[in-house]
């Protein structure tokens, strides 16, 4: 089934990240805990910003390139134990190939070279999250939309958001320079 990234998102609580994957044609929701440099890879390229040297994720858009290689899509195949299991489908020279991957980086190439990403429907059965009908407009507890590349600093809020953000305003004031550290996530 196709999804769209619905936000990045990062956890106030640790220096965790998630992806919120939303199902294309329902309002069912695939969050996916990356790391860090993941989770900037994507954004940095969902917000088109350009960087004088290629991420790691550029360079192998780069490599597909040179090698006329096409990313057809991305895939999440199966969730183990708590990790999501992912796959790049490759064509070249008239041949499909499968190629395991980690979600987080498919979904990095995926935003880079404009390619759908399709979750099986055991995984979105799983794993899926269908909103109750209140809770549709709030994030998920513990976290905040990552929606500027970092060297950028903070992007200004919508409108909309703003009364949402207003809430957090104390809270970030008190934090500073806090950098205090947490677990790493899974993908």
């Amino acid at each position: 089934m196709e999804v769209v990234i619905d936000s990045v998102r990062v956890s106030l609580m640790s220096p965790q990240r998630v992806v919120i994957l939303r199902q294309r044609d329902a309002e069912r929701y695939l969050p996916i805990w990356v790391g860090p440099a993941e989770a900037e890879s994507i954004t940095v390229a969902l917000q088109e910003v350009e960087l004088a040297r290629p991420m790691t994720h550029d360079l192998l858009k780069n490599i597909l390139v040179l090698f006329n290689a096409i990313l057809l899509r991305v895939e999440i195949v199966a969730i183990k134990e708590d990790i999501f299991y992912g796959n790049l489908v490759i064509e070249r020279d008239g041949r499909t190939l499968h190629l395991d991957s980690r979600p987080s980086d498919a979904i990095a190439l995926a935003v880079r070279s404009h390619t759908p990403i399709l979750v099986s429907r055991e995984v979105l059965d799983e794993a899926g999250i269908v909103p109750e009908q209140d809770m549709q407009s709030e994030p998920p507890a513990g976290t905040k939309p990552l929606t500027a590349h970092p060297a950028d600093g903070p992007a200004p809020a919508a409108p909309a958001d703003e009364k949402r953000l207003d809430v957090f305003e104390d809270f970030l004031k008190k934090l500073g320079d806090d950098k205090s550290g947490g677990k790493t996530g899974k993908s």
